[in-house]
């Protein structure tokens, strides 16, 4: 969807580039990183998205003239910066891991190296892309696993906050392993699977609950999934829906199942799939919704519930535990007469110090099982030999080494744009998914513990930890 967001950006970030055009400063390349810092105390790693809505952002970046006649009336530019503004467009390079890739605290998903000013804008839009696709993707990933291996569909597009959370919501949720969606502008614009049936008010618009049920297996004989709570799910709902699953029957079709939408849903999930069975409908699925997130999910199934489908709306498409990721946009490289040099924020909370310098991120695999053993950070120049022992140690507590021998390095960060031109290959929303769900499948099942996970290992390679430690002064 082609649209110009240039001017959704915060206001410093305009001032900033001033002040760089203004001092001269404005054509200095400079690297910053985009990394999240830690999203909540249960998520031990993310599920990266929202690459491709930064692709359609940066090829379109460009100040319209009603964008310059605004920013003329707030009176703080001059007519040669606005001219600037004017011809202003994206030349710089990107770097960024693929989405549906797994990431962790302190990681680069996204690089900038672009001339200073361009750079600076970036920083706001950028943010709110990744941020809000890569929460949702996460989010998601915690349900699917939750739900482990029953269906999970995005319900969430009514509770969503805005047109645009809906939309990309819903296509993160897609990427973080749900297999369908009800928002059907998201499943229009990525060519994703939509599902939905009827809702109370269909049934309460009939004399009866079982003629909206006949109604309803009369117009979609193929697809007819029937909601049964809406007076009493045991006592009416499921005999009723058994009623007309019998009367579809005679007609040549099979019920795809029921729908669950209030209540106790462990017990009345086990009383309905004790009468389905009974009444000869054992393939019919039950799929229940309302209010679902990856703990209730996790205490359903341990109750025994028999549900195969979970509709997850509300808590999934506002992540409503987590409703931040903390993603960050910083400066770790600038050009100064004609040299690139690092740069480090210091600050008293460690967690706060950034990583210096232009850099690159590597994967390291077990080559035997394909397990991922740990995230090695290092310099952009730095070079890595397979056939050479890999000694990695944790930056904090410098004493916890690990070598390996038998593995395999993979860099994570991908060209995206070189000069301002799109240099990516953009895959279909159904194919991210498949590679996250991939992603997934090599990391050992301690690290994707729901609760209390194990951490995963982030480390810094020995350069760059040199040069981080002498820019502390610490060297």
């Amino acid at each position: 969807m082609e649209r110009n967001l240039t001017m959704m950006t915060d206001l410093y970030q305009l001032t900033m580039m001033y002040g760089y055009f203004r001092k001269g400063m404005g054509e200095n390349r400079a690297v910053f990183d985009l990394f999240y810092r830690r999203a909540g105390e249960e998520i031990s790693h993310a599920v990266a998205a929202g690459l491709e809505q930064a692709v359609e952002y940066l090829n379109n970046l460009h100040f319209s003239q009603e964008d310059l006649a605004y920013l003329r009336s707030l009176r703080m530019f001059d007519e040669d910066f606005l001219r600037y503004l004017r011809d202003l467009r994206f030349t710089g390079d990107i770097n960024a891991v693929p989405e549906g890739t797994l990431v962790f605290p302190g990681e680069p998903i996204l690089q900038v190296i672009a001339p200073l000013t361009q750079a600076q804008l970036l920083e706001t839009t950028l943010l709110n892309i990744i941020n809000h696709q890569t929460l949702i993707a996460t989010k998601a990933s915690r349900v699917v696993q939750a739900a482990a291996g029953g269906s999970v569909l995005e319900f969430g597009l009514r509770r969503a906050q805005g047109p645009d959370a809906g939309i990309y919501g819903a296509r993160a949720a897609i990427i973080g392993g749900c297999d369908a969606t009800s928002n059907v502008l998201t499943a229009q614009m990525f060519g994703i699977p939509v599902r939905g049936t009827h809702a109370h008010s269909w049934v309460m618009s009939f004399p009866s609950e079982l003629e909206a049920f006949r109604a309803y297996a009369e117009i979609f004989p193929d697809g007819c999934l029937l909601l049964v709570d809406t007076y009493d799910t045991l006592k009416s709902g499921v005999p009723n829906a058994i009623e007309v699953f019998r009367e579809l029957r005679a007609r040549g079709y099979e019920p795809q199942g029921i729908r669950l939408d209030s209540g106790d849903m462990a017990y009345l999930s086990r009383m309905s799939r004790q009468m389905l069975d009974e009444a000869g409908f054992p393939q019919a699925k039950i799929c229940a919704s309302g209010d679902l997130d990856e703990e209730v999910i996790w205490d359903l199934k341990a109750q025994g519930a028999c549900i195969d489908i979970w509709g997850v709306g509300t808590r999934l498409i506002t992540s409503q535990n987590t409703p931040a990721l903390g993603g960050v946009y910083k400066l770790a490289a600038e050009e100064v007469d004609g040299v690139m040099q690092p740069r480090i924020k210091i600050s008293e909370n460690p967690a706060k110090i950034t990583n210096p310098g232009l850099k690159k991120l590597y994967r390291v695999y077990d080559k035997k099982d394909g397990r991922a053993l740990a995230d090695l950070i290092a310099l952009a120049d730095e070079v890595y030999d397979e056939r050479e022992p890999l000694t990695l140690f944790d930056p904090e507590n410098t004493w916890k080494t690990m070598t390996v021998t038998d593995y395999t390095l993979r860099p994570l960060l991908e060209p995206v744009f070189r000069g301002g031109r799109l240099v990516y290959d953009l895959p279909a929303l159904p194919e991210i998914r498949a590679y996250a769900a991939r992603e997934m499948s090599t990391l050992w099942e301690e690290y994707k513990r729901l609760h209390k996970p194990h951490l995963y290992k982030v480390d810094l390679s020995r350069p760059l930890w040199t040069l981080k430690r002498s820019m502390l002064g610490r060297g």
